[in-house]
């Protein structure tokens, strides 16, 4: 069933967040579905402002673990690992909300104080199986200007679009970079997006309503959206 699938990886079997399905596929790549598996419960004492997790979401009410930092307070819990469904925070379930809001529960968290955390491991499998032989459907093998992709969308539907110019793609990969360092979550389609609204935009004003006209839920703090801004003028000069 569709609910219990927690997130999708590209020519991979392995929980590889590095190969997560994001906004844009090739029409050749094949897809593995990591589905919920073995429940677990962890108590940890915050003892850091940060917890050193970067989270992320599947579009459809799972928030997972794309990222936990080396040296991090959730790093020394061995328990907690990469691919982790945040079902539960302090038994408040969380399973509806998307990754930001999750993000902003766990850093609202008060120091020096217990909590608890009930999270699902996606269901170990497949652990014989090699890996694809490398070939031109993998992404490292660059899809060929005037190749067409799957643009999947958390609201609409999915559309067959160009793959994204080199500059765009450098865009994206920064603005996500953004999103990790101001709200602790990864996403491609959020940064992809945020790229599109600025594509035609000539000034930082423009570009601001833009944004909250299409993501305006997120409220995203001015600096941000200046930084944003200034990554898609860097990418266009060729900075990045």
């Amino acid at each position: 069933p569709p609910a219990q699938i927690m997130f999708c990886t590209l020519n991979t079997h392995k929980v590889d967040m590095d190969k997560l399905l994001g906004a844009q596929i090739g029409l050749e790549d094949f897809i593995f579905a990591h589905i919920k598996g073995q429940r677990k419960e962890v108590e940890i004492l915050k003892t850091d402002d940060v917890l050193g997790l970067t989270i992320t979401d599947n579009g459809t009410g799972c928030a997972f673990i794309k990222r936990i930092k080396e040296g991090s307070l959730m790093d020394q819990n061995k328990m907690i690992c990469v691919g982790d469904h945040i079902e539960t925070i302090n038994g408040k379930n969380v399973s509806d909300c998307r990754h930001y809001e999750v993000a902003k529960m766990l850093k609202d968290l008060e120091k020096g104080q217990m909590f608890k955390l009930e999270l699902i491991e996606p269901m170990k499998t497949f652990e014989k199986l090699e890996p694809r032989s490398k070939g031109g459907t993998l992404p490292e093998a660059k899809i060929s200007r005037g190749r067409e992709t799957l643009r999947l969308r958390t609201k609409g539907p999915a559309t067959v679009e160009e793959t994204p110019t080199e500059v765009e793609e450098k865009a994206i990969k920064k603005v996500d970079e953004l999103l990790e360092t101001y709200m602790g979550i990864r996403d491609i389609e959020l940064a992809a997006t945020m790229v599109e609204a600025g594509r035609d935009k000539k000034n930082p004003d423009e570009f601001a309503v833009a944004l909250d006209q299409a993501l305006g839920d997120f409220a995203f703090p001015d600096e941000f959206v200046f930084d944003v801004w200034g990554a898609i003028g860097d990418a266009k000069q060729g900075r990045l």
